[in-house]
């Protein structure tokens, strides 16, 4: 699955990521299933920090990371299609069919995606299923499970399977 010369067509997008071991997690996922990682500013920490660090491990170099300062940079940088995840969304992340070359946007671990935006896009406003009392999941198994859905839709590309 070439994009364009560029190396895949998975693109995660962490919209003000709080905490550095999630994001330093969603950045190994990011690394091991070949999906590009965007951040979106304002950060929670600095990039050089430890924890973001150790918790991505040594696959850095695996990794396409672009930054952009806000997120209105962000929209006018990239053309979509996107899938917004969120706690409100209406549809199961499991039922949607998920184009080629797809943005996948997360926000921040204490607030979510700004309701502007995701009241803009309900079609394409995703969760995923939980029971009614819990909040959410954790943001960075939130993005694996996505991740992964995607990948089985479009029959694991570039992943090696078995032997």
């Amino acid at each position: 699955m070439e994009n364009n010369g560029k190396a895949f067509g998975l693109h995660i997008v962490l919209v003000e990521p709080e905490i550095p071991q999630n994001t330093g997690n969603i950045a190994r996922s990011c690394a091991a299933t070949g999906a590009q990682l965007h951040l979106v500013e304002p950060l929670g920490f600095r990039v050089d920090d430890a924890k973001l660090k150790r918790a991505g491990l040594d696959y850095w170099h695996l990794l396409p990371i672009t930054y952009y300062p806000d997120l209105e940079t962000f929209f006018m940088r990239t053309s979509g299609p996107y899938c917004y995840f969120s706690t409100t969304g209406k549809h199961c992340y499991a039922d949607y069919t998920y184009p080629q070359n797809v943005y996948l946007l997360f926000g921040k671990e204490t607030a979510g995606l700004p309701k502007a935006l995701l009241a803009r896009h309900p079609e394409h406003t995703l969760r995923l299923p939980m029971v009614r009392e819990a909040r959410s999941l954790n943001l960075s198994n939130t993005v694996a499970v996505a991740v992964f859905e995607v990948l089985r839709q479009w029959g694991f590309p570039r992943l090696m399977i078995g032997d």
